[in-house]
């Protein structure tokens, strides 16, 4: 893209913010699929329509100048109304939408995840999807620094008041034990099995961890993992039992013979799943997103999930728009 050097383009603007959220060129043109020598170009271009150095190119990482610091905020501002313009002029034909950068947990990406971007690539037929999946908390991160519009992630409140938010899911964590075990009625009676934790860099890690040291029967920990296949590959081999969540069980399925999911002994504890976006960007679209995840989820987690576990019932369920 080529830009009439002198004048302010939202092109420009964009590679400005990505430099100053990734403090690098390089950094900056992988966010927005630009090369790095294109990327220098356009924050030259910005600089001198502005008449100010905006980044220290001599720093490691870059760092924003006085001038930078300064229009950083006015930047932000410029791309937020600039979005929120082609929402409204796409009201009634989101086909003219060119650009959807979204963001899902893990836990979605092997059926729902699929479902929803098919059912949305036929609506928004001329729009770019770019498509970022990963922990809740680094999705949060990403919404935060301006580099996603939307994400679905657990709620982890992390979410401020520039958000607007859509829950979606409620579900209970459960236990999974292997093949033959009797059903606990206490953690007590898991006492002789060994425990395979969920990483604490992760939030769902330290929230489980948090839960079974307000019980009164201590845990032996003897693994951290952060994959729910290798947490119940080891389960089903016998090598212990663990903490997760219907979702988190549902997706490792080749496991599912000989690593029993049953509920979790003694108080319960649940987590909420919703979509977030920055309020006022998308205009309608984060309820409309949030209407068709819900109507998916009921057919592809729910319903599967109760059919399987009758105890989930009522715990594992679609969350109504408020």
């Amino acid at each position: 893209m080529v830009d009439t050097p002198g004048r302010l383009s939202l092109w420009g603007i964009e590679i400005f913010l990505a430099i100053a959220e990734a403090h690098s060129m390089s950094g900056a043109a992988k966010r927005v699929g630009a090369s790095v020598s294109a990327v220098s170009t356009q924050l030259s271009n910005l600089e001198a329509a502005l008449g100010a150095a905006l980044v220290d190119r001599t720093a490691r990482p870059l760092t924003l100048t006085v001038a930078g610091t300064t229009f950083r905020r006015r930047a932000q501002a410029i791309l937020d109304e600039a979005a929120l313009a082609r929402t409204e002029l796409a009201v009634g034909d989101l086909s003219t939408m060119t650009r959807v950068r979204f963001g899902v947990i893990e836990d979605f990406d092997a059926d729902v995840t699929p479902a929803l971007l098919s059912e949305m690539a036929v609506e928004l037929s001329r729009s770019q999807f770019l498509l970022e999946t990963g922990a809740s908390h680094r999705l949060y991160a990403q919404l935060e620094d301006r580099a996603l519009d939307m994400i679905v992630a657990a709620d982890i409140g992390a979410a401020d008041e520039d958000c607007e938010l859509h829950p979606l899911l409620a579900e209970p964590y459960v236990a999974a034990l292997p093949r033959g075990r009797a059903v606990p009625g206490t953690l007590a009676d898991l006492a002789d099995l060994p425990f395979i934790g969920y990483t604490h860099r992760h939030h769902m890690g330290r929230q489980i961890a948090a839960h079974l040291a307000r019980q009164a029967v201590p845990v032996a920990t003897r693994f951290e993992l952060d994959s729910y296949h290798a947490i119940l590959a080891m389960v089903a081999s016998g090598a212990g039992w663990t903490i997760l969540t219907p979702l988190g069980y549902l997706r490792a399925r080749r496991f599912q013979d000989d690593a029993v999911m049953v509920p979790l002994p003694g108080p319960p504890l649940a987590r909420t799943i919703s979509l977030v976006a920055r309020r006022g960007v998308m205009g309608d679209m984060p309820e409309g997103v949030a209407a068709r995840l819900r109507r998916i989820l009921d057919a592809q987690i729910v319903a599967p999930a109760v059919a399987l576990c009758p105890w989930l019932m009522g715990d594992l369920r679609v969350i109504a728009a408020g």
